[in-house]
């Protein structure tokens, strides 16, 4: 998991004073017919429950329940708050049919298959999406927008966002997918270093390649048997490193060259080239665990956290204080920190501003309802309810943080306790989280590495997302595969042999060609040309 972006989110009393202030929901003695009364009613309801962004609570006039299929292992969901208040809130009642991560992606395939679908579910491909949608099996969401304020304002109205509605629909641009507005933090992967060690030998962390050559060269001075750069993510390391030298992208191998309007493979690129150069150049000279491409979990685990072994890494920011407190009742003085990027480029990758976790809702009696309730939930207020809770009731707001006098004696408060406890931050159902929630409070060392980042502006620029056709994406599937696979032992033996050289490079170039580089890529050019040209 991964965001951004200031808080939209008001105070109870605020929103009230707001709402009163511009002309919202008028209380005064004049006589209303029971159309008006309940239109009244509901603009209230609104008020109370905070910004709605125009959705009318409570969507429906009568009792109606919804079947949601999603992810979760909490067993009591019908009786957990964010489902009882969803139904004070809206009316709608919520059978959810939760089933735990390991298996929901069999058991969807299974409902799927069997025709019998629930009211709102998600988890398959946009491909797989959209092809059920021209069968006619899912509602198209633009065919509803006029009731569906959030939607709208979000990602039809909105130019930054609206490219959604190119990318994720289908080729008769009917759109079945519902997105997810600002879940992934800023920064959550990248270079860590061992500043306890940096600081004891007088190293600088690195601003630069040169840089980080120089400490880990160092490092290696100051103890020989080390090797100062481990790794555990296997092949990843290429993608990894990729957005440094600038072919990273959530494409990848495919990159998009802002330069040259085109997209490029990063795999037969000259900056894939210069980045296994360098890593050869790590290898040969003892700076780089001989172990990078085959190392486990466990033995990188110990590498890191025992003195004199590693001490540079490419990881989750998490890792920053789960090493430390692993370790400090024997080495107290272990610090892990956030380093800057490692590449020409200098940048880290951008992650998305809005994800798709293939939420959708069927055909069926209910299909209006169930697109107001995302749209709902959508809301400041109906996404501070799933991500936040009720405040004054389940939690209290403390310097701007939610503080939750319920689960005061819980060591770590994170969305899993909240799941647990309150019925919250349910997979499929967040839809813009609240980023007051505990899920972006960060620890010192990782705001840190929020603050490096972000005040430096170190993003690599993100690609375009494309729409391909059904023999585009067939294509890519086929040959996706076979270039991941050729070009990851490639580059491993490049790196590895030292016999490996120019020579070599070129055959490498020679093979990608016969193993479809150039048609992989003519897809996304072709996708690109159609994206450019829709209104």
């Amino acid at each position: 998991m991964a965001g951004k972006y200031k808080s939209m989110f008001l105070s109870l009393s605020a929103m009230a004073l707001l709402v009163a202030g511009c002309g919202g929901t008028k209380d005064n003695n004049a006589s209303q017919t029971p159309d008006t009364q309940q239109k009244s009613e509901a603009g209230a309801a609104a008020q109370n429950y905070g910004d709605t962004g125009g959705i009318k609570l409570p969507i429906v006039d009568k009792p109606t329940t919804l079947t949601w299929m999603l992810v979760s292992d909490n067993p009591n969901l019908a009786e957990s708050m964010v489902v009882k208040e969803i139904e004070k809130r809206t009316g709608i009642k919520l059978d959810i049919q939760a089933y735990s991560s390991q298996t929901y992606k069999d058991k969807m395939k299974v409902v799927v298959a069997s025709g019998k679908l629930p009211d709102i579910f998600h988890g398959q491909t946009q491909a797989e999406i959209n092809k059920m949608g021209a069968q006619g099996a899912l509602t198209p969401i633009n065919e509803h927008l006029k009731d569906l304020p959030n939607f709208k304002k979000l990602y039809v109205d909105n130019a930054e966002n609206n490219w959604v509605m190119k990318s994720w629909s289908d080729e008769k641009n009917n759109m079945y997918t519902w997105p997810i507005y600002g879940l992934n933090r800023d920064v959550n992967h990248g270079f860590l270093y061992r500043k306890d060690i940096f600081d004891k030998h007088n190293i600088k962390e690195w601003t630069n390649t040169d840089e980080f050559y120089a400490a880990l060269k160092q490092l290696k001075a100051a103890y020989p048997d080390s090797y100062p750069y481990a790794s555990k993510t296997k092949e990843n390391i290429f993608r990894d490193w990729a957005y440094g030298w600038g072919t990273g992208g959530t494409s990848y191998p495919a990159f998009f060259d802002e330069k040259a309007k085109t997209w490029k493979l990063a795999y037969t690129a000259p900056e894939f080239k210069a980045q296994i150069d360098f890593m050869k150049k790590l290898y040969d000279e003892g700076l780089m665990d001989p172990e990078f491409i085959t190392d486990t979990d466990a033995s990188w685990t110990a590498k890191m956290t025992t003195n004199n072994k590693s001490f540079v890494t490419f990881d989750w920011i998490g890792r920053l204080d789960s090493f430390a407190n692993q370790v400090k009742s024997t080495n107290p003085e272990y610090n892990l920190r956030y380093a800057n990027p490692v590449g020409p480029t200098g940048n880290v990758r951008s992650l998305p501003k809005i994800s798709n976790f293939g939420i959708v809702v069927p055909k069926g009696k209910n299909s209006e309802i169930a697109l107001k309730l995302l749209d709902y939930l959508t809301s400041p207020s109906g996404s501070s309810l799933v991500t936040m809770g009720i405040e004054g009731q389940t939690y209290n707001l403390v310097d701007g943080k939610p503080v939750y006098p319920e689960l005061k004696d819980v060591p770590n408060v994170d969305i899993k306790a909240l799941e647990t406890k309150y019925g919250m931050w349910l997979e499929g159902m967040y839809l813009r989280p609240d980023k007051r929630s505990v899920y972006y409070k960060f620890t010192e060392k990782e705001q840190e590495a929020q603050d490096k980042i972000i005040k430096a502006k170190k993003f690599e620029p993100a690609d375009p997302e494309l729409k391909f056709t059904d023999d585009e994406s067939k294509t890519l599937a086929e040959l996706r595969t076979t270039l991941d696979k050729a070009a990851n032992e490639f580059a491993t033996k490049y790196i590895m042999k030292k016999e490996f050289g120019e020579a070599q490079w070129n055959e490498w170039l020679q093979n990608a060609e016969k193993l479809g580089a150039k048609k992989f890529i003519d897809a996304y050019n072709a996708a690109q040309k159609r994206f450019d040209e829709a209104k």
